[in-house]
């Protein structure tokens, strides 16, 4: 059993901080800090799987690939195929934590 306080990972350096929180052979979690006014770029992997994106803290929009942006508040989570375009555009400090499955 493992425990991770997600308080300890409430830094913001840079335009986007990244922490591990875990990665096995079943699933990764990676919580990214975003400033503000910042974007975690659109992009897509080309594996089976899913992702999800839950927002912890802050507010922005998830961005996909030429589709309108949709909200991204604090408590809302983001589910697709890990092959589908992915992105998140911050409009305050924001903290989100990815899950993929499986890690690639």
């Amino acid at each position: 059993m493992k425990i991770y306080d997600l308080n300890e990972s409430n830094v913001f350096e840079g335009d986007i901080k990244k922490f591990w929180v875990h990665d096995s052979p079943y699933f990764r979690i990676i919580n990214f800090n975003i400033q503000a006014g910042k974007t975690f770029p659109v992009h897509s992997h080309n594996v089976e799987g899913q992702l999800s994106i839950l927002v912890l803290e802050g507010e922005g929009e998830f961005l996909g690939k030429g589709e309108k942006a949709l909200p991204a508040r604090k408590g809302e989570i983001l589910i697709c195929d890990i092959n589908e375009p992915h992105g998140v555009r911050a409009k305050t400090d924001m903290r989100i934590l990815v899950t993929i499955a499986p890690p690639f």
